[in-house]
């Protein structure tokens, strides 16, 4: 398994208390197969987090260790395990996929190390499984789908079409959106993780005749979904509805196909705050692409441990730390950051359209509010006490 490791240099002439030398973190993303565009957007927002603290999170030095998890939970356990025995981390942040993070959240929650999901949010840990060292920088997973599901209601649209894959987060998206769609599910369709084909699927839809398909399919699965979904000639006789399936991971690859496609989001890159005209204009500068909501929830997590182990004066008190994570105030790209009593955020959730950008770039901007401040419909079960 290949590991990248990255370590900023001593300032010069400056030497850190003998207590607070380091500060280990290990970061977990998808980075290989049809799905590493969306955890190759993680690991690219959470280190440019890095460097503009300088290299140094919290006013420590900092070494970032890079796992692929490979989209295998066996994998991500083992990648895990040595991220916490062998290289000790304080940290262990990122996480794309959702099967992951319930792989990997109780051998890191129940170590010394906090876990920070940076993307992933299943139900499970929202709720009655909450932990006092597992913090989430995106949403929980079926929030996103809820302001999607809102919206189509509110649009009048009667009898939808459900289609996601067949693991936590698609049973997740089906039941957020559900939550707040008010008309007809006339079919509901799980798939298998990673598929690529979608002709049967689309037999079904054209035979239930919804009056809109909404679907969950990220990464790679989106693009084949989005291409073959217009190939079908549905684009424009039957409206698709989704959330992270159509993005700036996909869109360069659905070109026209994905373009005018709908979605929602905690964050779009025109967003008009200071901290995200910052974040999109270094990112573009950097890597040379758009970034999608992957990377902009992993630059707020660096931002974030930046400001918590800051305030906490380090990382050897795991309390104050803790204290300073849930308190941690810092220049959010989606404006204001509150953690909920689960360690989710409450956020605000845009509609937004698959468009262009004043230079042509393909990117999803922000059309108008769905939900102003929406916590996660799971927090009432965490019994944890701040």
């Amino acid at each position: 398994m290949k590991r990248t490791v990255l370590a900023a240099a001593l300032m010069a002439g400056l030497a850190l208390p003998a207590e607070a030398q380091e500060l280990r973190i290990g970061l977990m993303s998808t980075l290989t197969g049809p799905q590493a565009v969306t955890g190759q957007h993680l690991r690219d927002g959470f280190m440019l987090g890095v460097e503009h603290a300088g290299g140094k999170l919290g006013g420590l030095e900092t070494k970032v260790t890079i796992v692929d998890d490979q989209l295998k939970p066996d994998v991500a356990v083992q990648e895990v395990e040595g991220l916490l025995k062998r290289d000790n981390v304080n940290i262990v942040a990122g996480v794309v996929y959702s099967n992951i993070l319930m792989a990997v959240y109780k051998p890191v929650v129940e170590s010394d190390a906090f876990l920070i999901s940076a993307n992933a949010g299943p139900a499970p840990v929202a709720g009655n499984r909450c932990s006092e060292n597992f913090f989430n920088t995106s949403w929980q997973n079926d929030q996103t789908h809820g302001a999607v599901g809102k919206y189509v209601s509110d649009s009048g649209i009667k009898k939808v079409f459900l289609l996601a894959p067949n693991y936590q987060a698609g049973k997740d998206g089906l039941t957020g959106f559900k939550r707040h769609f008010k008309g007809e599910v006339v079919d509901e369709v799980y798939t298998k993780l990673g598929q690529l084909d979608f002709s049967a699927e689309i037999a079904k839809i054209q035979s239930a005749k919804p009056d809109a398909v909404y679907t969950f399919m990220p990464g790679g699965m989106g693009v084949n979904l989005v291409k073959q979904y217009a190939q079908a000639g549905l684009k424009d006789k039957i409206p698709l509805f989704s959330a992270f399936t159509v993005d700036e991971t996909t869109l360069p690859a659905t070109e026209d196909a994905g373009l005018g496609l709908f979605s929602a989001s905690i964050w779009a890159p025109d967003l008009d705050n200071a901290a995200n005209k910052k974040f999109v204009e270094d990112f573009r500068k950097k890597y040379g692409y758009v970034p999608a909501y992957y990377a902009a929830q992993a630059y707020d997590a660096a931002r974030l441990i930046d400001a918590a182990v800051k305030q906490a004066g380090g990382v050897k008190d795991k309390a104050k730390l803790r204290a300073a994570l849930r308190q941690a105030k810092f220049d959010s790209v989606r404006g204001s950051f509150t953690f909920n009593k689960n360690h989710f955020p409450v956020s605000d959730f845009y509609l937004v359209e698959a468009a262009k950008l004043p230079d042509g770039a393909p990117a999803m901007l922000k059309r108008k509010v769905v939900f102003e401040k929406y916590a996660d419909d799971y927090a009432g079960e965490c019994s944890m006490k701040w």
